[in-house]
């Protein structure tokens, strides 16, 4: 008898935003739907979009926070890679401070 034991984990990637205008916190708002298709597209799920945060330690000038879980690390590169969510990046890219990181969960 052999027995197998696969492990399966989740992958997050935290984003952290800081925009410089509240133009820009528009336009940013209208790109969450693309961000959001892509994301889906991958098999991506939101866990925290937004919300009101608090501070526990430290300095966070970020206005806003989001977690996304994915099953692997190919499908998240997948996703940040895809036309799709490239081109939303666009529209972003010099109108906000982005920050992410991808963490492996358990």
């Amino acid at each position: 008898l052999t027995f197998f034991l696969f492990y399966t984990y989740k992958l997050y990637i935290f984003s952290r935003i800081l925009t410089s205008t509240t133009s820009a916190v528009r336009k940013l708002s209208k790109l969450d739907r693309s961000i959001e298709l892509a994301i889906q597209k991958y098999g991506g799920k939101y866990l925290a979009r937004g919300g009101k945060f608090s501070i526990l330690e430290g300095k966070h000038s970020y206005e806003r926070n989001v977690v996304v879980e994915f099953d692997s690390v190919e499908k998240a590169q997948e996703c940040y890679n895809s036309k799709e969510y490239q081109k939303a990046k666009s529209h972003r890219d010099g109108k906000a401070d982005f920050n992410a990181i991808v963490i492996k969960g358990y």
